[in-house]
């Protein structure tokens, strides 16, 4: 996981006892070396097992806009607008275009009193969350097209400009699995035509997220729930949850990846920028109450295992340690050994 220093102690004078070099008969000598040495404290406290990755701030989902009626293309909306639930995303022959939240199924026929089926369900569910009906007037769980539907549909219509038909013709209105959308392509051109099922935007919703292409023999290290640490390109970090980690992987320049999301915990903190590179750092365990030590302060041992140097009044100790968590982004590793305790002086190699 990550590399060891190994230390070569060579004797001069007084030497270290080799018969049991951690036993009784171990007695302190002073170690020379060439190489230069620093300093560094056993530290007790709150340890995480993290993994630093660069990653790439933006807003999740994406959506095409297909237009199921066909015409000419009167009104488009501007790239970067947002667009909520009930209102006109576009006009075509100067008709509007009503967005709904529908997850379900895409519209694929005109809807009218009478008709059954999921399609009506998602219309109920997107009238009643708009406010037209209340929930004890119309279901939102029902997939009928009943007489509440009717009038709710209506009012929608009036309130956008149309004509209160109360039926729902094939092209009047589009579902997308959101209730805000975030316009980030325009593919029609206001003045042309569009066939019916030809695309005319491209969305996104208005959440943030995070997405790291992360190496695929990683994969079991980061689980959905971790909690992350985002660098942003201001210099300044926020909290986030890792909300999903990717099955496929797929192929990469340096690798075979597979796509980990996060979701940022303070939206708001990661600014507006569309698209900007950061770097996250992803905790997969913590533990607390535990010494722990840089981990360049371990020392290979010949017959295995690790130990470490500790410095006291002058006096130099190698002491036998167990090692658990490392914490890669910090350089740091959890440490057990006889005798070890916070605030002694461990051998560091000299920065």
């Amino acid at each position: 996981m990550v590399a060891v220093v190994v230390a070569i102690l060579v004797a001069a004078g007084a030497g270290i006892a080799l018969a049991d070099p951690f036993g009784a008969q171990t007695r302190a000598a002073p170690v020379e070396s060439t190489a230069r040495t620093g300093l560094a404290r056993v530290t007790e406290g709150t340890l995480s097992a993290r993994t630093l990755e660069n990653g790439t701030l933006g807003y999740a989902g994406d959506y095409q806009v297909v237009d199921k009626a066909g015409g000419t293309v009167t009104e488009l909306p501007d790239v970067g607008r947002v667009a909520g639930q009930g209102e006109a995303l576009y006009r075509v022959d100067g008709k509007p275009v009503i967005l709904l939240r529908g997850a379900h199924t895409s519209v694929y026929r005109d809807l009218s009193w009478g008709m059954e089926g999921v399609d009506v369900k998602q219309l109920n569910a997107a009238l009643v969350a708009l406010g037209y009906a209340t929930r004890d007037e119309l279901d939102p769980d029902s997939n009928y097209f009943g007489r509440q539907t009717y009038y709710a549909l209506t009012e929608l219509q009036e309130d956008v400009g149309l004509t209160g038909t109360g039926q729902l013709p094939l092209g009047q209105a589009v579902f997308l699995p959101t209730k805000e959308i975030r316009i980030t392509k325009v593919i029609a051109v206001r003045g042309g035509s569009v066939a019916p099922g030809g695309v005319v935007l491209r969305a996104s919703s208005t959440r943030r997220q995070v997405t790291v292409a992360l190496s695929a023999s990683r994969q079991s290290d980061v689980a959905a729930g971790d909690k992350v640490t985002i660098s942003l390109p201001n210099g300044r970090t926020t909290p986030g949850v890792v909300s999903s980690v990717g099955k496929v992987a797929t192929k990469a320049d340096d690798g075979t990846t597979v796509e980990v999301r996060i979701r940022p915990s303070r939206p708001k903190a990661t600014g507006r920028l569309d698209q900007a590179p950061v770097q996250v750092s992803i905790v997969s365990e913590t533990v607390e109450d535990v010494l722990s030590v840089p981990v360049n302060a371990l020392l290979a041992l010949a017959g295995g295992g690790y130990a470490v140097e500790v410095v006291e009044g002058g006096a130099h100790r190698l002491v036998p340690v167990e090692t658990g968590l490392f914490d890669d982004s910090e350089g740091t590793v959890e440490v057990t050994g006889e005798g070890l305790v916070a605030g002694q002086n461990v051998v560091v190699p000299a920065s």
